[in-house]
């Protein structure tokens, strides 16, 4: 839900380099980045408070209370990170100080709602944008919006400025760019070549056979 805050406390790092970064792994931290109105500061985070922080009802979209060394917190949102190509695990991260009172632009995720109609018909539903750019405050970000589908029929489609917005919440996106589409099923047709290939290969075995089935003999 919009609104919902995170803690999440930190260490700073003054040791930087690819060395102490695995170091930091080995030892259950993560190393990350507080980007900010100053210098960008290095930071440590451990891994099981960052998964709770990331998994949290907001996930990415949640506003983090950020305390440094267990000392003066600052408002940031995540802004990136990396995971092990391998394992999946999160390797590093890059935070966001922003403020409250000022607006931020953003992805938020689109949940698609309902049955299509002309899927019922036999349609084919195909989301084609998973996500649109927006502008709140902060605070006011949505977890995600949510697209009803219910009504589209066949060759139908439902573009990005029919979303219901929430209050204080602007699309940044075109909006008769299509969200979602229905469309006809397409039969799977044998090509043109193939079949004329398959029935050219029929007439040359008949004519290599006599009446009798067998095979003809050479003049």
């Amino acid at each position: 839900m919009a609104g919902e805050r995170v803690k999440l406390v930190v260490l700073e790092r003054t040791i930087l380099g690819s060395a102490d970064a695995r170091r930091l792994r080995k030892r259950g931290l993560i190393p990350g980045v507080v980007y900010g109105r100053s210098e960008p500061i290095a930071i440590a985070v451990g891994e099981r408070e960052l998964r709770a922080a990331l998994t949290s009802p907001a996930a990415s979209h949640a506003v983090l209370e950020l305390a440094i060394d267990a000392g003066r917190t600052h408002s940031v949102i995540l802004k990136d990170f990396q995971r092990d190509k391998i394992r999946g695990q999160i390797i590093h991260i890059d935070l966001q100080e922003v403020r409250l009172d000022q607006a931020i632009q953003t992805a938020v995720s689109v949940t698609l709602v309902g049955e299509p109609v002309g899927v019922k018909e036999g349609g084919i539903l195909s989301q084609v944008a998973n996500e649109v750019n927006v502008e709140a405050l902060p605070l006011e970000v949505p977890q995600h919006l949510e697209a009803d589908i219910s009504g589209l029929g066949i060759g139908d489609s439902l573009r990005i400025g029919e979303l219901e917005m929430p209050a204080g919440v602007t699309l940044l996106d075109d909006p008769e760019a299509v969200l979602a589409t229905v469309t006809h099923q397409t039969r799977e047709e044998v090509p043109v070549e193939a079949a004329e290939g398959e029935e050219g290969q029929a007439e040359g075995d008949a004519s290599e056979a006599s009446d009798d089935g067998e095979p003809a003999s050479e003049a």
